[in-house]
């Protein structure tokens, strides 16, 4: 049975995975963030200042073509405010796709594992949930810049700051209680079309960066409700972003 987590049940992932699909099916669109604008990107590791996290695609500098996509959760209209997404697939070729979902969040280390509805694409965005990397607990982020281009209120203000300029977030990794460590920078440039941003679909389990892993029950849950929303699609866990054009 497919599912990261072996000591979880399999008759109730396959349960969970079967009711993402059904609401996916019904709601025609992912289950999750099914309203969002896709870019291609390019991600710039610089290295983890201090002790090294211990996985090679955070420690070690690196530049990679990406596609990113910034959504909303519900979605709300406009710019109300709402739980805002952000998702970078990093192009590794020959090597598998890595793919970084991040939601937006308090910066705090006692808020970083909540999601925090808010109207300004930019801003703090956190994994949410912790990664394994050995024994250690680590968060993933991607942070504001002052010195980068205000994102907006709304998805069309964000197309509208990218065909500006090139706008970008800082990526960064905290343990469970210390403070955010820069490590890289993630800068969007054009817009991809309707086709392709439908096309898109990440798996931030499977796809997670070598040496981080996932685990507990929000962990299970979450494998569970993508695995279920790309099976309603039709859509596999390396559809999309590719560098050339999506069908």
């Amino acid at each position: 049975m497919p599912g990261y987590s072996p000591g979880m049940p399999t008759a109730a992932f396959s349960a969970v995975e079967r009711a993402a699909a059904a609401l996916a099916r019904r709601r025609r669109a992912r289950l999750l963030h099914p309203v969002g604008r896709t870019f291609t990107a390019e991600v710039t590791i610089w290295g983890t200042p201090g002790p090294p996290t211990g996985v090679p695609l955070l420690d070690q500098p690196g530049r990679w073509p990406a596609t990113a996509r910034l959504s909303k959760g519900v979605p709300t209209p406009g710019s109300w405010p709402d739980v805002l997404g952000l998702a970078v697939r990093l192009h590794r070729d020959p090597e598998p796709p890595v793919d970084l979902l991040v939601s937006s969040s308090a910066a705090a280390p006692v808020l970083r594992n909540l999601p925090l509805p808010r109207r300004r694409f930019t801003g703090t965005y956190s994994s949410i949930m912790s990664f394994r990397a050995g024994e250690r607990r680590l968060f993933l982020a991607a942070l504001a810049d002052p010195d980068s281009a205000e994102l907006g209120r709304s998805l069309a203000e964000v197309s509208a700051a990218v065909g500006a300029g090139a706008p970008w977030l800082v990526l960064a990794v905290a343990s469970a209680v210390g403070p955010w460590r820069p490590v890289g920078q993630v800068c969007l440039a054009a817009q991809r079309g309707a086709r392709e941003d439908a096309a898109l679909a990440f798996d931030p389990v499977g796809n997670a960066p070598p040496g981080l892993r996932m685990r507990g029950l929000l962990g299970w849950l979450r494998d569970a409700t993508y695995r279920g929303s790309r099976r309603a699609r039709g859509a596999s866990t390396q559809s999309g972003g590719s560098l050339g054009v999506t069908v």
